[in-house]
């Protein structure tokens, strides 16, 4: 259950993206969110789908990975699409039954919800796959410092941020041995409405805030007896440096959400999907 979730997990391989500093990365995650946002035509998601797909081949991460981080939404997706496509009435009609109603805007809603929501999990996945947690808060850390002229707390959301990051892969582990063991004391976790099913987590659930309680406190001596006492004075093991790979990324990203807007001001597309539905729905025949 628990071991299709990929977020937290590192993917220790060496390849032109694992090498960008990670400052580098978490601003081309922000400009792929940005260019996953401002997209308004399927042809052009197109493009940024086998951007991502690009990436991922560079980053040597195995595809498996990525969509191990989308399963957890299999019923998520479905649901998004078929609320969006019954409830969103804009547009030409394409069908209509009683209460039910498909439009054109309906379809194209409904299609970009979902991928959206692949695109941003998939980009979002291949960023933790590819940097260490550690790593990866100390670039948080210097991109957010200019906010301790106006004594924003970098350092300490910096550090909740690797605690969190470094202990989710653990904690799901220790449910899914929490939950095997529950299974062979014969608990039923699968069988039964809602309600029931619900009912049979708290046997999970409880040992396992109390686990998760332990494992903080725990934390917590360790820190103190190693006198830590926020970033004050703190000196780094390692000092993030720019390479020519980081400005080459840099500028690859910033033509490739270049190339975005220009192709959706020049070249308009919606026209096109709206012939397209219909000539798979046989509508106008």
């Amino acid at each position: 259950m628990f071991k299709d979730i990929t977020l937290g997990q590192y993917f220790p391989v060496d390849s032109p993206v694992h090498r960008l500093d990670p400052r580098t990365k978490i601003i081309l995650l922000i400009m792929y969110i940005v260019m996953v946002f401002i997209v308004k035509d399927l042809w052009v998601f197109a493009l940024v789908i086998g951007f991502m797909l690009f990436m991922t081949a560079m980053s040597r991460v195995p595809l498996s990975y990525v969509i191990k981080a989308i399963k957890p939404m299999k019923w998520l997706l479905p649901i998004m699409f078929l609320l969006n496509l019954f409830m969103v009435r804009t547009g030409t009609e394409l069908f209509s039954w009683k209460f039910i109603t498909i439009t054109t805007g309906g379809v194209r809603q409904a299609l970009f919800i979902v991928l959206r929501l692949v695109a941003l999990v998939s980009g979002a996945s291949l960023l933790t796959l590819t940097t260490t947690p550690v790593s990866l808060t100390e670039g948080l850390e210097r991109l957010l410092s200019p906010l301790k002229i106006v004594r924003f707390p970098v350092h300490e959301l910096a550090m909740m941020m690797t605690i969190a990051l470094r202990f989710i892969p653990t904690l799901l582990e220790e449910a899914d041995k929490i939950m095997k063991a529950q299974l062979a004391r014969g608990a039923d976790l699968e069988n039964g409405n809602i309600f029931k099913r619900a009912k049979a987590m708290l046997p999970i659930l409880i040992p396992l805030f109390v686990n998760s309680f332990r494992r903080a406190d725990e934390l917590a001596l360790a820190m103190e007896s190693r006198c830590y006492h926020g970033g004050e004075g703190r000196t780094r093991l390692r000092v993030l440096k720019f390479s020519r790979g980081d400005l080459a990324a840099l500028l690859i990203m910033a033509a490739m959400l270049t190339a975005v807007i220009l192709l959706q001001r020049f070249l308009p597309f919606d026209h096109q999907i709206a012939a397209f539905v219909k000539g798979l729905l046989g509508v106008g025949k």
